[in-house]
């Protein structure tokens, strides 16, 4: 890495070098002031301004090129920085590969596929599994859009208090702010959820915990507050 010199380095280099401008500057002019006045002295005054004008101009650009000498272009170089663009890398995961976490309140399987953790805040994707009996509360998502693909069992989903049959290989889709709950008393589901942006996964994890560690104790008021940090809210 390149060294810089130190700020108090900039300062005497910049008061010595304006000191000798000053003093090239000031002998220029004494000189051409001694010899107009010998030779043409109607002149004076307008051939001193041009001749100091460009003995001020000279010295300027010196005391520039000094100043690039001591770094003065390296540092400001160092002082910008510019935003590098992040790449989020693809992959592929087989069926039993993604995050894996235990429902808090049934104990169903999910696995997060796709999600902010992997670098997507887009688009989060997943499986969950919703065991006999327990259904998905009514809520709504106040910023993202949801679908479902049923890949099997089957129930009621309801959308905005209207009760709709679901059953394998059917299709949800859920519009941002949108009531939304699943009821299925007779059969399991398993459930492919697609979230846009991401979200539900963050819910997820914070609320459930993975296989062979003790579900987490959390009272209503809890899980409102984390559904609330991730745009969520139960009825």
């Amino acid at each position: 890495m390149l060294a810089l010199p130190s700020m108090e380095c900039f300062k005497h280099a910049f008061a010595v070098i304006f000191s000798h401008h000053q003093a090239s500057h000031s002998h220029c002019s004494l000189r051409f002031k001694r010899a107009a006045q010998n030779q043409h002295p109607e002149k004076y005054s307008v051939q001193a301004e041009e001749i100091d004008i460009h003995a001020i101009d000279q010295k300027r650009r010196n005391f520039l090129y000094g100043l690039g000498g001591l770094g003065i272009s390296q540092a400001l170089g160092q002082g910008i920085t510019q935003a590098q663009p992040t790449t989020t890398q693809g992959y592929v995961l087989s069926a039993t590969e993604g995050e894996h976490l235990i429902h808090f309140r049934d104990h169903g399987h999910i696995f997060i596929k796709i999600g902010s953790a992997t670098g997507s805040e887009n688009l989060a994707l997943g499986t969950q599994q919703v065991t006999i009996g327990a259904g998905i509360p009514i809520h709504r998502h106040l910023h993202a859009d949801e679908a479902f693909y049923i890949l099997e069992g089957s129930g009621v989903f309801i959308l905005n208090d209207v009760r709709h049959s679901c059953e394998k290989d059917g299709t949800i889709f859920i519009p941002r702010n949108s009531w939304h709950g699943f009821a299925n008393p007779d059969h399991e589901l398993l459930l492919l959820w697609i979230m846009s942006p991401a979200g539900l996964d963050g819910f997820f994890r914070e609320t459930c915990s993975p296989p062979g560690v003790p579900p987490k104790q959390l009272t209503r008021e809890q899980i409102q507050e984390i559904a609330r940090k991730y745009g969520t809210e139960f009825r």
